[in-house]
């Protein structure tokens, strides 16, 4: 059986990952870095829009934690606030400005641009265009894939991570058992050979971003599976707050795909207005701040307002601007709409709400750690409590940054006096089955899932759509196990396990929490 073997292996290719990796691989330390694309740049990170805070020098950092404070409706944890606005200034500058040189907008004199947006207090928004997230991920990943720079990092792309290792569950002897509960790496599936592999490592870190694909309608890569969450919990993480699930407000109406194309919160921070299919302005309705109200709110006036009218969208109309500056602040989004056949110069874009962003997680503390010694968390996939029930906008690349850089810190400070657990001493995986899989029963399946999280687990949910989701889903769970153990592993079989047992987790949060603050509402 095939064995590699890091002092670090990092699972996840977005800003937390690669930002992980960097500082890391900086001191010398042998990484291995897991995507299960061919093209490492297919992330989250990498279909961001709007942007990224930026704590500078003349930064107000007590009112950005007031605004993170006051988005999650009081939930948040106010000590990982404190931590994002004192150290994510510094990390930002250092890692993607300073070393990896992301291309962020600037005026004529050279200096950067700044935005607003929803339920923040100032303009404290970096970003480039509409597309910042794509410079971001490109720029990292172009610097730490300079093998001249960094010999000591290696990406096994097309690699889906199966299940974590542990000694008690993987171990050869019985012995092993009394062993403390440890992380030693990960069974991966190389894609491209079916062969299962042992990747083992001395530490390893989640970075395998969030749940929102679990939807029907979301905006994220369809990597946004819960695999990390899954694998976490069958090794004895603990999770938190899943029932935390928020929901972007503007995405592009269309019917191509499930993943639906982000209309950028920039878009109303910039000014663009919200209006029902009679043409009326609403959101002064539902809240003073109108269209830059937190999201939850202006996700569910947007509902409400396609309830009222029948109609299946709204429309956000930034066409008052001027047509030049339009198509240069917004040229993805342009482009994109153009290709639609909406010039958004002229007029609207039909909108609706997506499920968008995990807020809860695998738990960790101030430094990434997880309850299981040697697995480190950050980004999406964990949870400080930084963004309680729902975070505000533009925090999600900035938490990633910080933590990514936080965690690879701690794990400097004692790696390299660790020894590697031998190989010999981790079974090597032993196929359950060769069957092979029936695609059709697969499709099914996801679509199944998707449906069942988007229509009872979604922006409302009823005690009467919890219960019915929660039987449907325990259904659907033992029928999907059973069929993971009569069949080959594929990507996508791997996937669908690990996202009905994620799927769970955020019905059955959902179904003990009572409270109606910031993320969905309870009725």
């Amino acid at each position: 059986m095939t064995t590699y073997s890091f002092d670090v292996l990092v699972i996840g290719c977005g800003i937390s990952g690669l930002s992980s990796a960097i500082k890391l691989a900086e001191s010398g330390i042998k990484v291995g870095v897991i995507s299960r694309s061919d093209t490492p740049e297919i992330t989250n990170t990498y279909y961001a829009q709007g942007g990224i805070v930026y704590c500078g020098l003349d930064s107000n950092k007590e009112l950005l934690e007031e605004d993170i404070l006051k988005a999650s409706s009081k939930t948040s944890n106010k000590l990982a606030t404190q931590v994002l606005t004192s150290r994510s200034g510094d990390i930002l500058k250092e890692i993607l400005i300073d070393k990896a040189k992301t291309p962020f907008s600037k005026d004529s004199g050279g200096n950067l641009k700044y935005t607003k947006e929803a339920a923040h207090s100032k303009a404290r928004i970096i970003y480039k265009g509409d597309y910042t997230g794509k410079a971001i991920e490109i720029a990292l990943l172009n610097y730490l894939r300079d093998q001249k720079r960094f010999p000591n990092v290696s990406f096994l792309t097309s690699h889906t991570a199966i299940d974590l290792l542990t000694p008690g569950h993987h171990g050869v002897s019985i012995q092993q058992r009394y062993e403390e509960n440890r992380i030693l790496g990960a069974y991966v599936l190389n894609q491209l050979t079916c062969e299962v592999v042992k990747v083992l490592a001395k530490v390893t870190i989640l970075a395998t971003g969030g749940v929102a694909a679990l939807y029907l309608h979301h905006s994220n890569a369809e990597g946004s599976r819960g695999d990390g969450h899954a694998m976490a919990k069958r090794a004895g993480a603990q999770l938190i707050n899943m029932e935390f699930i928020q929901f972007h407000p503007t995405t592009f109406f269309d019917q191509s795909s499930h993943r639906r194309f982000l209309i950028s919160e920039a878009v109303r921070g910039e000014g663009g207005i919200l209006t029902n299919s009679d043409g009326e302005a609403f959101m002064q309705k539902y809240h003073p701040d109108k269209e830059l109200a937190p999201r939850d709110v202006v996700s569910r006036a947007i509902v409400e307002e396609t309830i009222q009218t029948e109609h299946g969208c709204v429309y956000l109309d930034i066409s008052h601007k001027d047509s030049n500056w339009i198509q240069e602040r917004f040229p993805t989004i342009y482009e994109h709409c153009l290709e639609h056949g909406i010039d958004i110069t002229k007029g609207p874009i039909p909108v609706v709400p997506s499920a968008h962003y995990t807020c809860g997680g695998i738990k960790t503390d101030l430094l990434g750690k997880t309850n299981l010694r040697y697995l480190y968390a950050v980004g999406e996939v964990a949870c400080t409590g930084l963004h309680g029930a729902n975070r505000l906008a533009s925090t999600a690349l900035l938490e990633g940054v910080t933590w990514g850089y936080i965690a690879a810190e701690d794990i400097m400070t004692y790696v390299s006096e660790m020894e590697h657990y031998n190989p010999q001493d981790v079974k090597d995986w032993t196929a359950k089955a060769s069957g092979e899989c029936d695609q059709a029963l697969i499709r099914q399946d996801w679509l199944t899932l998707k449906q069942t999280m988007w229509n009872y687990v979604g922006l409302t949910r009823t005690p009467e759509r919890l219960s019915r989701g929660y039987a449907m889903f325990r259904e659907l769970y033992d029928q999907i196990q059973k069929f993971y153990r009569n069949v080959s592993l594929n990507d996508e079989l791997i996937g669908l396990r690990n996202s009905v047992e994620t799927g769970y987790l955020v019905i059955n949060a959902s179904r003990k929490d009572q409270d109606l603050s910031g993320r969905f509402y309870r009725n």
